[in-house]
């Protein structure tokens, strides 16, 4: 099982507070350093100050001051920027990381953000999906384009000319795609298309057992012939005692018995019997939100006293 952390910046972080929380994290031994990629905070926090950070600004600048750590999006929204300029994107941070980025991928959702920031937001999902299938095309597409030839796509939503399909990224063919989601049908038969990785956020066990159990179907149905990874994430607050446990979740305004019930929380010996569940029903990763990055010692108690006790 990998660990690794996941942060949430728009609910108020600054470059530097994540910075710490990535250097702790490769120095802790952690797999990835993932972010999420919102420009409006959620929930009671009154205003996310100091305000938002770019998710790919943020990961070209820890792509240079990392060297070990992978690094990634759950998820970047399709809805934010044209599909041409993302590729570009991505593959620049991925050289500028040596080949440590992985790229999820989301069809966007949160419509106030948008309306925030002057964003296109196609009210119909059937819409947002429609264009994230011709995103994925066309970001994939203009990977896995061979250098010397060039890349045209025809597109209900999108239309690229002929074009170098430049720059590659580090990574051959192309970075890892991530797809989550807990959709019915269509999330299924995407993930089985494109993803390397299919992720299920926040649900139980038994939902992301199901969801799991569609996609892995989904692949069979599909005939593709490499394996998909399978992984979870789940909000994190461990404590030595029950007293550490209510402290952190008081930190991010949650109940520890919520949080038992909804995550990964409680001594390291709960979190550890939780994540083995996990395991038991296929995930090989699990993203662990950490939603006060002040809080390192979070991390090196989860290094210390879960990780090595892991399979």
């Amino acid at each position: 099982m990998r660990l690794r952390i996941f942060l949430e910046p728009q609910q108020g972080a600054t470059y530097e507070d994540q910075l710490a929380v990535a250097r702790a994290a490769e120095d802790l031994g952690f797999d990835a350093l993932f972010r999420s990629d919102h420009y409006l905070h959620m929930g009671d926090h009154p205003n996310g100050l100091p305000g938002p950070t770019d998710a790919w600004i943020t990961l070209a600048g820890l792509a240079r001051d990392t060297s070990r750590i992978r690094l990634g999006t759950l998820m970047t929204a399709a809805t934010f920027r044209h599909p041409g300029p993302l590729a570009i994107s991505v593959a620049q941070v991925d050289r500028m990381s040596g080949g440590r980025v992985e790229f999820g991928f989301g069809a966007g959702w949160f419509e106030q953000e948008h309306a925030a920031y002057g964003i296109p937001f196609p009210a119909a999902a059937r819409e947002r999906f429609d264009r994230y299938e011709e995103q994925l095309d066309i970001i994939t597409g203009l990977w896995t384009t061979s250098v010397g030839e060039t890349f045209r796509y025809e597109g209900r939503h999108y239309r690229l000319a002929e074009g170098p399909a430049l720059p590659k990224p580090q990574q051959d063919p192309r970075p890892p795609v991530i797809i989550g989601g807990t959709g019915l049908k269509r999330t299924p038969r995407l993930a089985a298309k494109f993803a390397d990785e299919y992720n299920v956020p926040f649900a139980s066990l038994e939902e992301t057992e199901a969801a799991f159990d569609r996609t892995t179907e989904a692949v069979r149905v599909s005939g593709r012939g490499t394996p998909m990874v399978y992984s979870a994430a789940q909000v994190l607050c461990v404590g030595r005692d029950d007293a550490e446990v209510a402290e952190r979740a008081a930190a991010i305004g949650r109940e520890p018995d919520e949080l038992r019930r909804n995550g990964l929380a409680g001594s390291p010996e709960e979190v550890v019997d939780k994540i083995g569940r996990f395991g038991a029903v296929g995930s090989e990763r699990i993203y662990l939100q950490v939603l006060d990055m002040t809080d390192l010692d979070h991390l090196e108690l989860v290094a210390s006293a879960v990780a090595p006790r892991l399979d």
